[in-house]
């Protein structure tokens, strides 16, 4: 080949070649947009290559100026942090959601706080009476069942013996104290017999919801065997507690049965059902509301712990009523130590002995304490009978949410 041919032939490449980087580099001032740069530069690289001209040794080669690239990764970069992407949005999501369904936690410091708030102004709880208690507490079975199935109770009945022991706690080792702590406060510490009495209406009552709500929190595999427990104490407790205060108190107190039992409906069986319903037939709005109970459910239990405390404020500020606190708390505390310790000696070699421990002290120091207030009204001409029961449905709450906050901090055991 003619040797001028050759250096007009480079020549003309080496032209092309600058004026296409030229253009490129024009193009990345003149446009703002990062994929206009590369859709620029991709063509202009593509036209070079395939320039009968181009040499050999360029072909498949990205043919961009390092000006024109560190150009086009400052555009994207400023692009990216300004547009949030989807990522990002679903992460912020992700916390609010994070946020609601951990508000069970803070329940202990909302029951403290209610307390409080009951005692310094009454009337911020008294407007929640005691026709809202009811719903107030299947609500929380509710917020219990969505989380739970079918599956969960048939594992649940399947232990009758951890059953029998939760029964044995309610009804035989609560009763004994409650006989022992009515005794101290009318034979040691000399207070009236209507008091005493009060003690150990305390004690013959059936299984508080509340327990079950607690054993939830804290060990959520247990919920149902709980349930199973109160529904059983509460079943029985038409026949159970009339015979207690029969041997306890000297009394007879009939217990209605067509009210028990609509109670263990509309607190217990209904809305654990709807919640289970809701969770199996219509998933996708069973997850839209799961996030809202954990919030909502903290401030049904500060309700049910502010009203009762509120209401009967009088009787906790009673010339006794410190006096009834301290036998109150000692009863309690013995019940949900006897509970702990005496299932851990049972139930020594099972797996799970620690989670067991924890459910049955629950069952056994935590009673529906406002059943034993209705019937201190009704069947009790003296007033004072009512006071351990009003302050018993403070402290049992005040005690078990306590020990939420001490055992859902702990490791789990197994």
């Amino acid at each position: 080949m003619n040797p001028n041919s050759i250096a007009l032939q480079v020549s003309t490449v080496k032209t092309s070649t600058l004026h296409l980087f030229r253009r490129s580099i024009d193009l990345s001032s003149s446009y703002s947009g990062g994929k206009i740069h590369c859709t620029e530069a991709k063509r202009l690289s593509l036209n070079l290559t395939r320039s009968p001209y181009a040499p050999r040794k360029l072909l498949g080669q990205r043919f961009v100026s390092p000006k024109f690239t560190s150009h086009f990764e400052r555009e994207n970069t400023r692009e990216d942090s300004i547009t949030p992407t989807p990522d990002v949005e679903r992460s912020k999501f992700d916390d609010v959601l994070s946020i609601l369904k951990s508000a069970n936690s803070i329940i202990p410091h909302v029951v403290l706080a209610s307390t409080v708030l009951a005692l310094v102004y009454p009337p911020s709880f008294t407007w929640f009476t005691t026709r809202f208690y009811a719903p107030a507490l299947g609500f929380l079975m509710f917020a219990v069942g969505v989380n739970l199935s079918p599956k969960d109770f048939l594992e649940a009945i399947r232990r009758p013996e951890v059953i029998a022991a939760g029964y044995a706690g309610q009804f035989i080792i609560k009763p004994i104290l409650g006989y022992i702590f009515g005794s101290i406060a009318v034979s040691i510490l000399n207070l009236p017999n209507s008091l005493g009495a009060g003690i150990m209406l305390v004690s013959c009552v059936s299984g508080a919801q509340l327990s079950n709500y607690a054993t939830f929190l804290t060990d959520p595999p247990m919920a149902p065997l709980s349930i199973v427990m109160t529904s059983l104490s509460t079943a029985t407790a038409v026949f159970v507690t009339p015979t207690l205060s029969l041997l306890l108190i000297g009394k007879k107190l009939p217990v209605d049965v067509i009210g028990m039992m609509s109670s263990i409906m509309q607190i217990v069986v209904a809305p654990i059902a709807a919640g289970l319903l809701l969770n199996r037939f219509l998933p996708s709005i069973c997850a839209a509301v799961q996030p809202f109970l954990p919030p909502l459910s903290v401030l049904v239990t500060a309700l049910c712990v502010g009203s009762p405390l509120a209401i009967n404020i009088d009787a906790v500020i009673s010339p006794f009523g410190v006096a009834v606190l301290l036998l109150i708390f000692g009863f309690h505390a013995s019940a949900f130590i006897a509970g702990y310790g005496l299932s851990g000696l049972v139930f020594r070699k099972v797996d799970d002995v620690k989670a067991l421990q924890r459910t049955i002290s629950y069952q056994t120091g935590m009673q529906s304490s406002l059943l034993a207030l209705a019937l201190a009204n009704r069947f009790f001409q003296d007033p004072l009978v009512g006071v351990p029961p009003a302050i018993s449905v403070v402290l049992m709450s005040l005690m078990g949410f306590a020990l939420v906050l001490l055992w859902s901090h702990k490791p789990s055991q197994h």
